[in-house]
């Protein structure tokens, strides 16, 4: 069965008490967080405590809980003890992986460091320098999923795996921002197919707005995404990811859990 993973970024609007203005807002208090040494262990160990009270036994290490801007060598022996103390895998690496070469062979290094073989979001360096990110990659033994946001098309998307890669690019199909955007995102993990390398499984309420809800109650056929993922042979994690502003998302993305494991459970 597919692994299945817990999104830290589900935290975003922790730190401000779950009234978040936006998710600069959101990112900026965890950063401020998580980034002083002298409490880094005590409030990562909290976190990945209540993900494995969960359920769950791997995650996606979301960059602003252990980020290139501040992350020395003790904040990352930190946290890769904490991550064998909770037997929690890193599947992959989740945020914005940079803006200049030294920003994304520092998300590489992270990436590198806790054991995850996947970056799962995006970087500006692939419009800037496309050799240097897919080199990197290569030299990191690495591959980058790059996750659609903006995109209104798969099109849009194949466009910047591109065929020159050599299978370091791919996809992180985030079925929530498809379905802001207006996309089918059954149609597109099947049009997708084996370039599909991660999975954020979500739901929004409906299209147009990226409010993220418990899954069925949005306007994203959840279900359907993963027998489409049956369909297409795809074995990687799925991620159950849910960030609202305004609440704690932990009772909604343990009842996605329990939903989750009871689809893949089925045949497609």
């Amino acid at each position: 069965m597919n692994t299945i993973s817990f999104m830290t970024a589900n935290f975003v609007a922790r730190q401000v008490g779950y009234n978040m203005e936006d998710w600069g807002h959101g990112d900026r208090a965890v950063n401020e967080t998580f980034s002083p040494l002298e409490t880094y262990a005590e409030r990562f160990e909290a976190i990945l405590n209540e993900i494995r009270e969960l359920g769950f036994g791997a995650i996606d290490l979301w960059l602003s809980h252990l980020n290139y801007s501040w992350a020395t060598e003790n904040h990352i022996a930190i946290a890769k003890d904490l991550l064998l103390k909770y037997d929690l895998e890193v599947v992959s690496i989740a945020g914005w992986l940079g803006s200049t070469p030294q920003e994304f062979e520092a998300s590489c290094k992270i990436g590198v460091a806790v054991g995850a073989p996947l970056l799962g979001s995006t970087t500006s360096m692939l419009r800037k320098d496309r050799a240097f990110v897919i080199a990197t990659l290569k030299k990191h033994n690495l591959k980058l999923g790059i996750e659609n946001h903006p995109e209104k098309s798969v099109d849009e998307l194949l466009v910047q795996i591109g065929e020159d890669s050599d299978g370091a690019l791919g996809a992180t199909v985030d079925t929530g921002w498809f379905g802001t955007q207006g996309v089918d995102p059954v149609r597109a993990i099947e049009e997708l197919d084996d370039l599909v390398f991660h999975v954020h499984l979500k739901d929004v309420l409906e299209p147009g707005e990226h409010n993220t809800c418990r899954y069925a109650e949005g306007c994203v056929p959840v279900e359907a995404c993963v027998r489409a993922l049956q369909r297409t042979g795809y074995w990687g994690a799925i991620s159950v990811e849910h960030e609202p502003e305004h609440f704690n998302p932990t009772a909604d993305i343990r009842a996605g859990l329990q939903m989750l494991r009871g689809w893949l459970e089925q045949p497609a």
